[in-house]
């Protein structure tokens, strides 16, 4: 027994031990014994973690067995294929996990079918762009041709649909108005794959224009239509995007990495969940879903068998032991206390966007529907995105810098931040604690100043400065509020 173990027994009653915990205590004392470096790290990421209020949009907190599910030996084992359709001995085991995966994830989203191998969101849309394009292309010329087998037609054939699988034209939301790099950005392969056209927020409102956004469809006539988003704070109305892409004839995709969580847990309903409308839905298993890093891909039946070929066209080898934490999350998101949990996280979201307008911050789209919202820094206080970043972070308040729409500051720097709720609603804070984060968070960025640096306007844009009594003032408030809301308690470290 080691000393983590030893320290958690010794400081915690018989009766309040949790078996997480000790699992938990345990691995990093085998960890150690191998390089304590790491285990040195794990504690101080979890320390960190404790100390910050953690208010990045796409970051949670998942439970200790999900945690601990990822520590097994289901890694030692290859799977490529999928569930009783392997390309290697020996799969029996891993063919359950998935599969008792695959079915809680239908069950959870009602669905008709559903993969689970996808390490990231990232991976789950490239594994939707090609499903499509297999299905939609390929697989039509190879009818034309009268062949479905691809290894035997000629290589003149196999180049005519190579060039047609990648001169298709895929429409999304751009990354200034709150869309995903993977929906056709510049520098993403999306872009490079296929002809990437992007449709942007209403000048004035900030909102998606579904009019404008019908008539550049119309115009453009895309394979696919990508609706969803990773810094746009109002809901999308999936029916209309839907009768969209009828209208012109093309898949409706939805990435909603962000959101899956509300639409699990039965906030986001009617013409607001994704599920009824889209032709193929991806998301990340780890934001508002509150389980381990990874991606999922559900589609209706036209689409399975070319989603159930993620290997071999995009991925190598699926991780069973990731796949058996998705199963334990997605189970512990059909409890009840997941819609619970859900719901909070909106009414956080709303508390905390209504006291920083209420203050006077400049909100994109003047407030919240969801689990998230971005404040215009340069508008509200004259600082850029990574100024109001590293203010926050000095004070323990961890968000990230985001593109406001039309924003001339650039990715790097950018001109907002983007704050979300998920992970503090997991450590259990409500409304009132919200309101008190929004004054926090607008008197910070209030009383912040850049750091002039001399020859330097790069640190200029980077740096800032406190007055060390204030800076230490907010430190105690972010250590007040915290200290309610402990995380991992049942962790004694």
């Amino acid at each position: 027994m080691g000393k983590y173990l030893n320290h958690y027994l010794s400081q915690t009653p018989k009766e309040q031990r949790d078996d997480g915990a000790v699992g938990f205590m345990a691995s990093l004392d085998s960890i150690a014994t191998v390089e304590p470096k790491v285990t040195e790290s794990i504690i101080a990421e979890l320390q960190d973690q404790r100390n910050q209020l953690k208010m990045i949009a796409s970051e949670n907190y998942c439970s200790l067995p999900v945690q601990l599910a990822m520590g097994n030996l289901l890694t030692d084992k290859y799977s490529e294929g999928y569930v009783h359709h392997r390309f290697y001995a020996g799969c029996e085991n891993v063919d359950n996990v998935e599969e008792l995966a695959n079915e809680k994830l239908k069950k959870l989203f009602g669905c008709e079918h559903a993969y689970v191998q996808p390490h990231s969101g990232a991976d789950a849309n490239l594994v939707a762009f090609w499903a499509i394009l297999v299905t939609r292309i390929q697989d039509k010329e190879l009818e034309r041709i009268g062949e479905n087998n691809l290894n035997k037609i000629s290589e003149e054939d196999y180049q005519k649909i190579r060039h047609l699988l990648v001169n298709q034209k895929m429409m999304g939301m751009a990354l200034n108005a709150g869309g995903h790099l993977t929906h056709g950005y510049r520098l993403n392969i999306s872009s490079k794959m296929m002809q990437a056209h992007t449709y942007d927020v209403d000048k004035a409102t900030h909102l998606l224009d579904y009019a404008q956004i019908e008539k550049q469809a119309m115009e453009v006539k895309p394979l696919i239509m990508i609706a969803g988003y990773s810094a746009y704070p109002r809901l999308i109305d999936f029916a209309k995007m839907r009768e969209i892409a009828d209208k012109c004839g093309t898949t409706l995709m939805v990435d909603m990495a962000h959101f899956a969580g509300l639409v699990a847990g039965g906030v986001m309903k009617g013409n607001y969940n994704p599920i009824p409308f889209a032709h193929v839905v991806t998301s990340t298993t780890h934001k508002t879903l509150r389980g381990p890093r990874g991606g999922i891909v559900m589609c209706t039946d036209e689409y399975k068998a070319g989603v159930d070929k993620g290997c071999p066209i995009v991925l190598g080898g699926p991780l069973p032991h990731v796949m058996a934490a998705k199963a334990l999350a997605f189970e512990e998101a059909l409890q009840p206390s997941y819609s619970t949990y859900a719901h909070q996280i909106v009414k956080n979201a709303q508390a905390l966007a209504d006291q920083l307008l209420k203050r006077g911050a400049n909100l994109v789209t003047g407030g919240t529907d969801n689990h998230l919202m971005v404040v215009d820094v340069l508008k509200t206080f004259g600082l850029n995105g990574r100024h109001a970043e590293n203010a926050l972070r000095e004070a323990n308040i961890t968000v990230n810098r985001n593109t406001v729409p039309f924003d001339e500051n650039g990715p790097w720097y950018t001109s907002g931040i983007r704050i979300g709720t998920p992970a503090l609603t997991s450590r259990g804070l409500k409304e009132d604690e919200m309101r008190a984060i929004g004054d926090l968070i607008f008197d910070i960025l209030s009383h912040v100043k850049p750091k002039q640096v001399e020859n330097s306007s790069e640190l200029s844009k980077n740096k800032v400065k406190f007055e060390k009594s204030a800076l230490d003032q907010y430190l105690k408030q972010v250590a007040d509020i915290l200290g309610q809301y402990p995380l991992y308690p049942e962790l004694a470290l």
